[in-house]
């Protein structure tokens, strides 16, 4: 597939899952009483979870394969997952804590930094193409 065309269906998924993560973390900073550290790493793991199954069956469902799946998933969260969840409450901190920007605002931000990485982490090693078995 097209790298042009992976990156417009992987910012795709990252769309939907921007607005899943914003939602979320809406939620969860009011069920946590204002914690949001707490409610936006539990909103970037949903996040995750969700943004595993559409890049698994959309954006590189050519690269599927059942018997990776958990291969696939423990990858994609070592490497997604750490960009996303490092990545994002650096970012909170410094921008809600020492920037005083409004919350939802400051993890739009935060998850549009993250993107780029995210999707070089996903191409060549969470979803990687499946390497062609040399003949001799």
């Amino acid at each position: 597939m097209n790298k042009f065309i992976r990156w417009g269906k992987f910012n795709l998924v990252g769309a939907v899952g921007m607005a899943v993560q914003l939602a979320a973390l809406a939620v969860f900073n009011r069920w946590s009483g204002g914690h949001y550290l707490y409610a936006s790493a539990a909103a970037i793991e949903l996040t995750l979870l969700q943004n595993f199954v559409w890049h698994l069956h959309y954006t590189w469902r050519d690269r599927r394969d059942s018997s990776a799946l958990v291969s696939q998933l423990v990858r994609f969260h070592l490497s997604n997952g750490m960009v996303s969840m490092l990545g994002n409450l650096a970012l909170m901190r410094l921008l809600v804590h020492d920037a005083h920007l409004p919350l939802l605002i400051a993890n739009g931000i935060a998850i549009l930094c993250c993107s780029i990485v995210n999707f070089c982490l996903g191409d060549n090693w969470a979803f990687p193409e499946k390497r062609q078995a040399i003949q001799g």
